[in-house]
C-alpha cells in the first residue's frame, strides 16, 4: 500500500463525512432513522465476530471457537457480567482445543 493510496482513501472517507453534514445541515433525522443508526455499531461488531469465528482464511470452519461463542452468547443472554462472559468463552474455547 502506497502513501498516495492512503492519502486518497483518507480524503475519500473525509468527503463522505462532510457530504452528510452538507446535505443535512442543521436538520435532524426522523426518529426511525435515529433508532436504526443507533443499532449499526452492534450489527457491525456482531458481523466481525461471526466472520472471525466461522472462517479461517477463505474457508468456512466449525471448530472450538464456535462453541466458545455459543457459551459466551448463552452467558450474555442470562445477563452474566461482561468479564464472566469473556472468561467463559475463552475457557470453553481453550478446553475444546485441548480435547
Amino acid at each position: 500500500m502506497t502513501w498516495t493510496l492512503i492519502i486518497l482513501l483518507t480524503l475519500g472517507a473525509y468527503a463522505f463525512k462532510v457530504t452528510g453534514l452538507v446535505f443535512l445541515g442543521g436538520r435532524s433525522l426522523p426518529p426511525v432513522f435515529e433508532r436504526c443508526l443507533a443499532l449499526i455499531p452492534a450489527a457491525v461488531v456482531t458481523a466481525l465476530v461471526m466472520k472471525d469465528t466461522f472462517t479461517n482464511g477463505q474457508e468456512l470452519v466449525l471448530d472450538a471457537r464456535a462453541l466458545g461463542i455459543a457459551v459466551a452468547g448463552i452467558a450474555a443472554w442470562r445477563k452474566a457480567p461482561l468479564i464472566v462472559v469473556i472468561v467463559l468463552g475463552a475457557a470453553v474455547t481453550a478446553l475444546v482445543r485441548q480435547i
